[in-house]
């Protein structure tokens, strides 16, 4: 019997791998996207769990039998300017339709809003139509279209900018 679990851990050992690994090999099958996005992936969450601080930071992993099937993080190191930025948020399409998606944001929403955020953000791709479905059933709006083609080094993919406001209230 599969036990499905989702759990806050700031970092799992191989989660850097895992996550890079189900973003490289899902965009390459499904959006032709290759080797500079793979890397771009790894270097940037690299740097970010380098930098990893939680008090301001969160990361949380779906697991199957102990095994990482899906993430979602938040990189509040610009929480006071921009705002607290959602990243690598993926579930394996082997575990997709559970609810593990839905879990973790609401993992990562409800951490922005014990925070005290008062806006996240996310960037993303027009055509990912299932995530965009679930971005605004937890209230992220599109608010902006740009050219997508630094995501991808060759591609040109329209990219997305959503964004959540949040309810003032004091930081924790």
């Amino acid at each position: 019997m599969e036990t499905y679990t989702v759990e806050f851990t700031g970092y799992a050992p191989g989660a850097l791998g895992r996550i890079t690994e189900l973003h490289a090999c899902y965009y390459a099958d499904h959006w032709q996207l290759g080797l500079y996005f793979e890397a771009k992936v790894a270097t940037e969450m690299a740097t970010f769990l380098t930098n990893f601080d939680p008090a301001r930071d969160g990361a949380w992993f779906a697991k199957v039998n102990g095994e990482i099937v899906g993430g979602v993080f938040i990189d509040g190191s610009d929480a006071n300017g921009q705002g607290a930025r959602l990243r690598w948020f993926i579930v394996d399409p082997a575990y997709q339709g559970h609810g593990l998606g839905n879990r973790l944001l609401a993992e990562a929403v409800s951490f922005c809003k014990r925070k005290g955020y008062s806006r996240v953000y996310l960037t993303t791709f027009a055509g990912l139509n299932t995530a965009r479905h679930l971005y605004e059933k937890f209230g992220f709006r599109l608010c902006r279209e740009v050219d997508g083609t630094h995501l991808t080094g060759t591609s040109a993919l329209t990219e997305q900018v959503f964004e959540l406001h949040l309810p003032s209230q004091s930081r924790a």
